[in-house]
């Protein structure tokens, strides 16, 4: 399997190990992923508010660049995912868009077509590479340990651009989680907003919505929480402290991000998963 990979600002900057642990087991599923180094940071949650031109040329751009390569893109940001697929989502709508679009990208060669599909990895795990298929591949199944998957809001939500999940009921990663041996809690957080997104400009009300989140896991009996989206994973973890500071749950709960947990299941050491990078300890 081929794909391009996205390159988003979190990883490559707060949340590294997600790249570090992606890229230690990919040969071991024969996963060939084509960084696209000249792509650029997607805007987030904000560009497309503050400047909607400027949001819908740098993600026709990032997608132009995939399309160059004759490849779907990947990519490892629940944020990212739903920047491009909302680029796209515009692009195949609006002739006017693609027309301004194009003008900017002939410069460069490039051509938006709307060819390449836009993906998160846990839908290319899933889907494309099949969880029975990688259950076959499990070296160190996760016998005993109970997961909280927590899947944030923006693999989710809204399904008419994403699609994939029941925004109510998700259950892609807790299959993941079951193909690697790992077990289930249930708790009623798991599709909740992990309150990254509000974090500057309403931080008690960030800080309590990441507090129930994490008071729900621990309540539940859960191990850990794994996540497939970097910034709930720094929300969850390095706010974790304070967003639990007077809560009558006890404790903390370590998370893990989807790429760590699966470099678990197949072998390699929380070392080399860049595991002691979080903030608690796993």
């Amino acid at each position: 399997m081929r794909y391009a990979y996205f390159l988003s600002c979190i990883n490559e900057s707060m949340t590294r190990e997600v790249d570090q642990s992606l890229h230690l087991w990919k040969k071991d599923l024969d996963l060939e992923l084509v960084t696209l180094e000249n792509g650029t940071c997607c805007g987030g949650s904000n560009l497309d508010y503050v400047s909607p031109d400027h949001f819908i040329i740098v993600n026709g751009r990032n997608i132009a660049l995939a399309e160059q390569l004759g490849l779907d893109l990947v990519t490892s940001c629940s944020t990212c995912l739903l920047t491009l697929r909302r680029a796209k989502h515009l692009l195949g709508t609006s002739p006017e868009k693609r027309e301004l679009v194009n003008a900017h990208l002939a410069d460069e060669g490039l051509r938006y077509e709307g060819a390449s599909d836009v993906k998160h990895l846990l839908w290319v795990i899933n889907e494309d590479y099949g969880l029975e298929r990688l259950a076959g591949k499990v070296t160190a199944p996760l016998w005993g340990v109970r997961f909280a998957p927590f899947y944030g809001c923006h693999i989710l939500r809204p399904s008419s651009l994403l699609g994939r999940d029941n925004p109510a009921a998700p259950s892609s990663l807790d299959r993941l989680v079951e193909a690697l041996g790992g077990s289930l809690v249930e708790y009623g957080s798991k599709n909740k907003c992990c309150g990254f997104h509000t974090l500057l400009v309403a931080e008690k009300q960030s800080l309590a919505m990441t507090g129930n989140a994490l008071e729900d896991a621990l309540r539940a009996g859960a191990d850990y929480i794994v996540t497939p989206c970097p910034l709930c994973h720094t929300a969850l973890d390095a706010y974790q402290d304070r967003a639990l500071s007077g809560r009558a749950a006890a404790g903390n709960i370590p998370v893990l991000h989807l790429s760590q947990m699966i470099g678990l299941a197949l072998g390699y050491s929380k070392e080399e998963l860049g595991i002691d990078r979080h903030m608690v300890a796993a």
